[in-house]
């Protein structure tokens, strides 16, 4: 989260009362929307926690929970407020572990730069809540983390050689090389590591960046090509650099593979298998885009400049490998002048960093406890699996809740009111798997409110009071939503059992997108049921109901039914998901 999104500080009153302050920031692009949210959930904008109370049994406990409900709402994103936020009264359990964190980080650095202001009457109260952090964080991390298998007889030599190049060239790590069961090759802690500790410090003069392309024989030439971007300079000069017998990232180069097998090298077969999948397109519409890029710079460079630009060294396919690397491995870095750039960081270090004045170095801090021999990973962003396939060539082990899938719908369908429905005024809609939500409930099936509103809305632009219109209108719901991902699901075909490397991963990428819309039509049928019992209620309360309480009794009868079908049914079907991903 950017710091000018959120600030804590401490103000003391007449009475010598200090509050700690966690507002949402109006520039955030989100604002309406969390602001509602907050006033939802109780939240004045303002954020007061006051420490005034800290003698009293609960006042860490309490305030914590504060503090950690407002955080997890300031750092929800357009994904998750989509999909109906998160349960900010939850002491347990946490919907998205990547918000979870963000929250916990934005309250530590906070109460951080509160202590370093040298305010000593509240010291302790902050090194209290300091603790408690720490302590949540420990706690995220322990349920998040997974056994780490070292595989012995692979060998990682040509990493181990650029780390000692590193060393050698003033990287400290507190980190080791492994070959990592189910990974591939990552990095163990050597030692225990706290929350904050520094894993990682590269020095800043052995990242490639763009000033070794002004430095070199071809700058003069790329920079009088109209529009030509940094980016694609430091690209050019990446092709040759990689092939320099003498140049000073020669251990770099050496340790990087010879295929990235990305997306992006995807054969004929593996895009045919995608068929159905909105990552055909994508992939698609990239490599026509790196083609018409390469088709304006070669072959006129080569032919201009044939002593730059060798011919042999800028092909198509090293063009192509060249960009898999960037995607891959470049890395957003912020220099200590405040300019930002994209560079390739040894040893093999991608995201991105800040560089310290004080040591003209990057350094990597643990945002989480990593114990000795424990893998060490690097936070990706907030990346679906087909941006993962495409530019880094992998699918992320476990549930990915940014793996959504878009939907065109009718757009001349109107949003509603603020007044009426202030959640709902969304545009683009999507589904993700049914079991990242929590609310199977009565009139929400596992899918996002905005969602189900466009359906609502479909049926009647009008909002309904009388139960019965609304109980109509929810069928016809029903019926569209069993509809609408039946035809879906027909759509995405069947299996390829092709056994080559790119075959394999387009499938377990159409495989996934097939349990996210099984998910649905499995609630669909779930909803089928439903709708017989909804029917059978609806004919018992315009039969039978002739008063408020009759009214009330078959509307409760109705709600333990539908309760009793979801209990009954989503349950194998959860059980028949996870037995589909343990199978592969």
């Amino acid at each position: 989260m950017e710091d000018d999104e959120l600030h804590l500080s401490n103000k003391s009153a007449e009475n010598d009362e200090y509050l700690l302050v966690l507002e949402l920031s109006e520039d955030d692009p989100l604002f309406e929307k969390k602001k509602k949210l907050l006033e939802v959930n109780g939240f004045n904008l303002q954020g007061h926690v006051s420490l005034k109370n800290s003698s009293c049994p609960n006042w860490l406990n309490t305030t914590m929970k504060m503090l950690v409900q407002r955080a997890r709402i300031i750092c929800l994103d357009e994904l998750e407020l989509y999909f109906g936020g998160v349960d900010v009264n939850s002491s347990v359990e946490f919907d998205n572990p990547r918000i979870e964190l963000e929250a916990l980080h934005s309250i530590l650095s906070l109460i951080d730069k509160t202590l370093s202001s040298g305010n000593h009457k509240i010291t302790g109260l902050l090194q209290d809540l300091r603790n408690a952090s720490i302590d949540m964080i420990q706690d995220l991390g322990d349920k998040i983390r997974l056994e780490t298998r070292i595989v012995t007889n692979y060998s990682c030599d040509k990493e181990r050689h650029l780390l000692q190049w590193g060393e050698s060239s003033g990287v400290q790590t507190k980190l080791e090389v492994a070959y990592v069961e189910g990974a591939g090759r990552g990095v163990v802690a050597k030692e225990d590591l706290k929350v904050g500790d520094i894993a990682l410090e590269i020095p800043v003069s052995i990242i490639i960046s763009e000033e070794l392309v002004h430095e070199s024989d071809m700058f003069p030439i790329l920079e009088k090509i109209d529009g030509i971007s940094s980016e694609t300079m430091l690209l050019l000069w990446s092709m040759k650099e990689k092939h320099n017998h003498h140049s000073k990232f020669k251990f770099y180069f050496d340790a990087l593979p010879e295929v990235f097998n990305t997306g992006l090298s995807f054969g004929v077969n593996a895009i045919m298998a995608l068929d159905g999948t909105l990552l055909l397109e994508e992939i698609v519409q990239a490599k026509e885009h790196l083609r018409t890029q390469y088709d304006e710079l070669f072959p006129a460079l080569c032919n201009d400049h044939p002593d730059i630009f060798p011919v042999e060294l800028y092909t198509w396919e090293q063009f192509l490998w060249a960009c898999e690397l960037w995607y891959s491995n470049g890395m957003k870095v912020m220099f200590t002048g405040g300019k930002l750039q994209t560079c390739l960081v040894c040893p093999h270090v991608l995201h991105f960093g800040k560089v310290d004045s004080a040591t003209n170095s990057l350094k990597f801090p643990l945002s989480r406890p990593c114990n000795a021999g424990e893998q060490c990973y690097l936070s990706y962003g907030k990346f679906s699996s087909s941006h993962l396939v495409t530019f880094y060539g992998f699918l992320p082990q476990g549930d990915n809740p940014y793996d959504v899938i878009p939907l065109e719908l009718d757009a001349t369908i109107t949003d509603c009111s603020e007044d009426n429905c202030p959640m709902s005024n969304w545009t683009n809609h999507m589904v993700r798997g049914t079991w990242l939500s929590k609310n199977h409930g009565m009139f929400h099936y596992g899918l996002p409110p905005p969602l189900l509103d466009h359906f609502r809305r479909a049926q009647s632009p009008m909002f309904q009071n009388n139960i019965h219109e609304k109980l109509e209108i929810e069928l016809e719901v029903l019926e569209d939503l069993r509809s609408t991902f039946e035809d879906m699901l027909e759509t995405l075909g069947e299996t390829n059992l092709d056994d080559s490397w790119d075959v394999k991963l387009a499938m377990e990428f159409k495989d996934r997108q097939i349990m996210i819309v099984s998910s649905i039509v499995k609630l669909s049928l779930t909803c089928h049921f439903q709708t017989r019992m909804v029917e059978v209620c609806l004919s018992h309360y315009l039969c039978v109901a002739r008063s408020t309480m009759d009214e009330i009794y078959w509307f409760f009868v109705m709600w333990v039914f539908f309760y009793s079908s979801i209990l009954i049914i989503q349950l194998p079907s959860r059980i028949m998901l996870l037995m589909v991903g343990k199978d592969k």
